[in-house]
C-alpha cells in the first residue's frame, strides 16, 4: 500500500509539472503569435546588468525597432542595423562599421530578431509567480536552458496578463550575473522610412568600414 501511494504521489506531481510547462508554452504561444501580428514593434528599454562578486552594474537605456526579421537597435552609443541579410554595426565613437552576416548558429545569444521565439529551442519552461507592478498583472515565466553547460542559468520572462506584451527579461547567468531588460515603451504599427532598414554608405564616407567574412 504505502508503495502504491508514493507511486501515486509521483504520477500526481508530474501531472502537475507537465500542466504547468503546457500553461507556460500556451501563454509563451499567445505571447509570439500577437507580436508577430503586427506589422511592427517599436521598443523603448533600460538595461541592467550587475554582477555583486566582481562589483559591477552597468546601466543604459536604449530603443529597438522590429520589423518580422529586421530591425535597428541602438544601445551602449552603438546602432546595429539588419536588414534581414547583413548586419551593419555603426560605432560613432571608433568611427567605425563592421559589416557581417547575423551569427544564427549562436543560440545562447537572444537577438532583437528572436527575442519574442527564442524559448521554442533549448529551453524547459514553467509557470512563475505573479507579481502586481504600478497595476499591471505580471505573469512570470520560468525558462531553464536544456543543455547542462550553458552559461545561462535561468532566464525569466514577465508578462502583461492583459496585453500578452513582455514587461521584462531577466537572465541569470552560472557566475550569478544579473542582466535585466524592462520595456518602458511599447508601439506598435508605427510608420516607417521606407529606408530605415537600409545602410546608406554615404552617410559614413568618413568611417572605417570593416567587412567580416
Amino acid at each position: 500500500m504505502k508503495k502504491l501511494l508514493i507511486t501515486l504521489l509521483l504520477i500526481s506531481q508530474s501531472l502537475v509539472f507537465s500542466q504547468n510547462a503546457n500553461d507556460a508554452k500556451k501563454l509563451l504561444d499567445e505571447v509570439n503569435t500577437i507580436a508577430k501580428s503586427y506589422d511592427n514593434i517599436s521598443i523603448g528599454f533600460k538595461y541592467v546588468l550587475v554582477n555583486t562578486e566582481e562589483n559591477i552594474k552597468q546601466e543604459m537605456r536604449g530603443d529597438v525597432v522590429l520589423q518580422g526579421d529586421k530591425y535597428v537597435l541602438n544601445a551602449f552609443g552603438v546602432t546595429r542595423i539588419y536588414d534581414g541579410k547583413t548586419l551593419y554595426n555603426i560605432s560613432p565613437e571608433d568611427e567605425e562599421v563592421t559589416i557581417s552576416s547575423e551569427n544564427t548558429e549562436d543560440e545562447s545569444t537572444i537577438t532583437p530578431s528572436k527575442m519574442l521565439s527564442f524559448y521554442k529551442d533549448g529551453y524547459n519552461y514553467e509557470m512563475d509567480i505573479v507579481q502586481n507592478v504600478k497595476g499591471r498583472k505580471i505573469q512570470y515565466v520560468k525558462l531553464i536552458p536544456i543543455d547542462s553547460n550553458s552559461e545561462i542559468k535561468n532566464v525569466l520572462l514577465g508578462i502583461d496578463v492583459k496585453t500578452k506584451h513582455i514587461y521584462n527579461l531577466i537572465e541569470v547567468g552560472v557566475n550569478n550575473t544579473k542582466t535585466t531588460i524592462t520595456v518602458n515603451s511599447f508601439k506598435t504599427n508605427e510608420p516607417l522610412s521606407k529606408t530605415l532598414f537600409t545602410f546608406d554608405e554615404k552617410k559614413y564616407k568618413d568611417y572605417y568600414i570593416n567587412k567580416l567574412d
